[in-house]
């Protein structure tokens, strides 16, 4: 059994971009987890609609 695993999870959130206005997408984390435990995000991306990956720094949070 590992302790420590790197595991990656998609979810649907609710975001905001100055261009677009309120749109939902599909965010995918990357974590490290110490026994089932998230301990940190490493990194977090989201797929546009062209297929394009960008980071979620791009958009801000729903306002």
């Amino acid at each position: 059994m590992k302790l420590i695993r790197i595991k990656r999870q998609t979810r649907t959130e609710k975001r905001f971009s100055p261009k677009m206005g309120k749109l939902y997408t599909d965010v995918t984390y990357i974590r490290k987890e110490f026994l089932s435990i998230p301990i940190r995000t490493l990194h977090k991306y989201r797929e546009t609609y062209y297929g394009e990956i960008k980071d979620c720094e791009d958009c801000l949070l729903s306002r």
